[in-house]
């Protein structure tokens, strides 16, 4: 027997209210662009500079002890992360400790490390500080500037690549869900105020690939079912064609909800804002790919026969039209 979600055929309307889905993602995306501008994003150490420490000790990290025992010096944000290499000998522990820049110092104090460091001895007396490293405005800055760099890249890069492998109409869709995923996203985070890092970074460029591989599944669908139903109004080839990834679409995304809801609960606060974001990267992205790229194509319009190299668009971008995703 095989598992289905959804009948084997259906025919849901998800075009019905297609000027209502719009102006709900257009608001959306205006909503989270005036958050980012007023309210802002919680920006982790990433961002912010702060101080790195490293330590090691003969008794297993406890990274929740190590928290609660640097919390009452009242530094700020404390992230504690356990380091496992294989060349680490068995009694050798080793944790990396980031704790935010304090307001009006570049680099930690010695005075401030001296605090931590006798806080910490309280918890294991063979702790030991292998490395202390200061990350200041400067750097984080740039950080800033190169996480932005990445994204707008790799939106790029599919907007090329998508219009080689179909047509400038799809390519404009599936670039505008992204963005749309993308806005969203971090409009999420600066509502919520969940720390951004550059792991939210990592996870917003896993929800860029995950959203345009469903996206691609379908156009590809599309373009099939657009050879074969030519003179089939295109808001109906469009329905048959989502109606007939629906249970590939629900399985992936079902599937991935359920390990990364596993994450969610029970990965702790180290990983939180990264499962977060990928969670609802999985939601929002499956949303996208149905109700902005496929809306986005069809106020533009498509091109209705590939037997025809000069009709609508007059061909361009459908050169690598046979290669395989």
């Amino acid at each position: 027997m095989r598992l289905r979600l959804v009948p084997q055929e259906t025919n849901f309307d998800f075009f019905r209210f297609r000027t209502i889905t719009m102006g709900v993602s257009i608001f959306a995306i205006i909503a989270s662009i005036l958050l980012w501008l007023t309210v802002g994003l919680n920006f982790g150490i990433d961002f912010t500079g702060g101080t790195t420490i490293r330590t090691e000790a003969t008794a297993p990290v406890d990274a929740g002890a190590y928290r609660a025992a640097i919390e009452p010096l009242g530094l700020g944000e404390v992230s504690v992360v356990g380091v496992f290499d294989p060349t680490f000998r068995a009694d050798q522990n080793v944790a990396a400790i980031t704790i935010q820049a304090q307001e009006g110092q570049e680099s930690a104090s010695t005075e401030m490390i001296a605090s931590i460091k006798s806080a910490l001895g309280e918890v294991d007396p063979t702790i030991t500080f292998s490395a202390v490293e200061s990350v200041g405005p400067e750097v984080s800055g740039e950080l800033v500037q190169t996480a932005l760099i990445a994204i707008l890249a790799a939106l790029g890069a599919i907007l090329v690549y998508i219009w080689l492998r179909f047509e400038w109409q799809f390519s404009i869709g599936a670039v505008a869900a992204l963005f749309h995923d993308v806005i969203i996203t971090i409009g999420i985070f600066s509502l919520l105020q969940i720390r951004f890092d550059l792991a939210t970074i990592a996870a917003i460029l896993t929800i860029v690939g995950y959203s345009i591989n469903d996206t691609v599944v379908i156009f590809d669908r599309l373009r099939e079912n657009l050879r074969k139903f030519k003179k089939t109004a295109l808001v109906e080839v469009m329905n048959r064609t989502v109606n007939e990834t629906l249970s590939r679409t629900l399985m992936t995304s079902g599937t991935t909800l359920l390990a990364l809801i596993a994450l969610l609960i029970f990965g702790g606060d180290v990983i939180r804002g990264f499962v977060f974001a990928i969670t609802w990267g999985v939601v929002i992205g499956t949303y996208s790919s149905v109700y902005v790229a496929k809306n986005v194509v069809l106020m533009l319009g498509v091109k209705r026969d590939w037997s025809q190299p000069g009709e609508g668009g007059g061909g361009a971008g459908t050169q690598f039209s046979n290669v395989d995703a």
